[in-house]
């Protein structure tokens, strides 16, 4: 198999698996033991392509948070959910985005700093991706009760975005937990019970996270390419570009599916999805492995 199909089949599982929330991250990790192993800056980069997707999509809600958090009145919004937006709606809503970053951003350092980080070995994705399968089923049927007994709730609240920049931090450092995940999840326990709200906002913090990631790993290369050891010396540009478009190509796809796909399903079906590979994962890989 010649590198540049592997880096497009890559570029494809990241597309696929970076907002279905079923961990981009192991995905990759695992894809990698059979299609060779990639530089963090590949890794990082292809995310930012599947972000690209997602700025596409969500530009005209993203053109009026823009506009609102500059003070300029624009129209109301019409978002891909079918979600209206006034101008102060769009302002507080900006607002919250900046608080969920800004949490993450600080823990991220923080994080790195300390240098907490699981092994990127098979082991530790399996178990995060079954542990994640409950934690999926037990917040959404939580949401579900709170949302019969008190109405659906659309709003995110500046508690759910502090927890939401936490639980991008959290999936940073445990591998196969899924940023979309933890952030979903984390929105529909502790605040909305919306299906469609939670995910929508798990994908907009993903737009500034994913791309600071990306900007900050770049940096990291281009301040060591001088080195021996450099990335940027020793990256395959041109398989990274294919990665890069396949990603953004197929996380179009896959974020316009879920957006419909949650308008009437739970997200069962991919709690099973997890627990199902991740057992498979724990009988069929050796420890270590």
């Amino acid at each position: 198999m010649t590198d540049l199909i592997q880096a497009l089949l890559l570029g494809i599982i990241e597309g696929i698996t970076e907002f279905l929330p079923i961990s981009s991250t192991g995905h990759l990790l695992i894809a990698e033991r059979w299609l060779g192993h990639r530089s963090d800056l590949f890794n990082i980069g292809i995310q930012a392509g599947a972000i690209l997707a997602v700025v596409l999509i969500y530009r005209r809600r993203l053109w009026g948070m823009l506009s609102a958090f500059f003070g300029h009145d624009a129209p109301a919004i019409y978002d891909p959910l079918g979600i209206t937006s006034t101008p102060a709606q769009s302002r507080a809503y900006a607002f919250k985005l900046l608080a969920a970053f800004a949490v993450t951003a600080i823990g991220g350092l923080l994080v790195k700093k300390l240098g907490w980080q699981l092994p990127d070995t098979v082991r530790p994705i399996a178990w995060a991706l079954i542990l994640g399968a409950f934690w999926m089923v037990a917040a959404e049927h939580f949401a579900a009760k709170k949302a019969a007994r008190e109405g659906e709730r659309t709003a995110i609240s500046w508690t759910v975005a502090v927890l939401v920049g936490l639980a991008q931090v959290v999936a940073g450092v445990f591998p196969g937990t899924s940023r979309s995940a933890a952030t979903i999840f984390a929105a529909l326990l502790f605040g909305t019970t919306s299906r469609a709200a939670a995910t929508e906002f798990a994908f907009l913090i993903g737009i500034p996270t994913m791309f600071a990631a990306t900007g900050y790993e770049l940096v990291d290369v281009l301040m060591h390419a001088s080195e021996q050891t450099g990335q940027a010396t020793n990256e395959d540009w041109s398989a990274f570009l294919v990665a890069f478009v396949a990603s953004a190509v197929t996380a179009f796809i896959a974020v316009k599916w879920l957006l419909r796909y949650i308008q009437s399903h739970r997200f069962t079906a991919f709690a099973i999805y997890r627990l199902v590979f991740g057992v498979a994962l724990l009988l069929l890989v050796p420890a270590g492995g």
